[in-house]
């Protein structure tokens, strides 16, 4: 029913994958129901629902840990929007096949417009993961954001609404720091490394000098959370971590175990991810429109639950 792209969908779409297409894209979406098996029993054909990006059966020993991404019962990296653990589809398709459906979907809470929550599928979710435990451990924590896309300006909203005491983001285009400064954030267009500035980094850049910038930026035990995915290699200046004692994870997003706690805060009031969204576009556009270069696309299907008659 809406359905938008990720940041990595932006630099498939530049050329700068690693994976030649032609191959079914899009990983980020909020679905309706149409039809189910008969071993299913959590959803039901009409109910909105989050598909998760990647591939999970729930049962496994890594599923039951959280470890979503890194599911036995499924090729390795099993997805959809790219062919690499195995031919998923992808969720720009008008219809998808969801295995494991009880195990997968997430209802859409009640209330929650589906255009908002588009991205809850990864970027949105992933967003609360990379700040939200971190804050409830460290209260009041200073945050730095260094991105291009809309995880980073997610994780801005999130970050003010958990009590963050300061939240800098870090972004050469001067739409998404005006976009930044309205979710409380102060901006900047480069990054200067401020030795001990600030307790969590998140990186979603994709670029290594961008990461290392980040990192040198930490207090002493300091945690940098990287989103960026790193088509290129590059150096970290691995003694200043050292010496400070930084944790630094690199992760693929386990997204399913951590979507509900996501939907929550969405439904709380304290954030505004509808604002990330720049465009509402009818579905029937999409395969002309989704080249062009916005920051949050959302293509929607005509529907009483999502209407597109305020496209742009």
């Amino acid at each position: 029913m809406a359905a938008t792209p990720c940041d990595v969908d932006s630099a498939i779409l530049a050329g700068h994958g690693f994976i030649e297409p032609p191959f079914a894209l899009g990983h980020e979406c909020v679905a309706r129901v149409v039809e189910t098996g008969d071993a299913v029993t959590a959803v039901a054909p009409g109910d909105l629902v989050v598909v998760p990006w990647s591939v999970n059966c729930g049962d496994c020993d890594r599923c039951r840990a959280g470890l979503t991404a890194h599911c036995t019962a499924v090729p390795y990296m099993a997805m959809y929007g790219a062919p690499i653990g195995g031919t998923w589809g992808g969720l720009f398709s008008d219809l998808v096949r969801v295995p494991y459906a009880d195990a997968m979907l997430v209802p859409l809470p009640t209330g929650l417009d589906p255009v908002a929550m588009a991205s809850a599928s990864d970027n949105w979710s992933l967003a609360w993961r990379l700040v939200a435990p971190h804050l409830k451990a460290r209260p009041g924590a200073r945050v730095l954001v260094v991105a291009r896309g809309s995880i980073g300006l997610y994780v801005c909203d999130i970050a003010r609404a958990l009590g963050a005491c300061e939240v800098l983001y870090v972004d050469p285009a001067p739409e998404h720091r005006e976009l930044a400064r309205a979710f409380g954030a102060a901006t900047a267009e480069t990054l200067e490394a401020v030795p001990q500035g600030f307790d969590i980094a998140v990186e979603a850049t994709g670029r290594v000098d961008q990461l290392g910038l980040a990192v040198k930026c930490l207090t002493p035990e300091g945690i940098c959370e990287s989103a960026g995915n790193h088509f290129r290699p590059g150096e970290l200046p691995l003694l200043d971590m050292y010496l400070t004692g930084v944790t630094l994870r690199v992760a693929r997003d386990n997204v399913r175990a951590h979507i509900p706690d996501a939907l929550t805060l969405a439904a709380s009031g304290k954030v505004a991810p509808e604002r990330v969204v720049s465009h509402v576009i009818d579905w029937e556009d999409l395969p002309a429109a989704l080249p062009e270069k916005h920051l949050k696309p959302v293509f929607v299907r005509a529907d009483d639950g999502c209407s597109p008659t305020s496209a742009t």
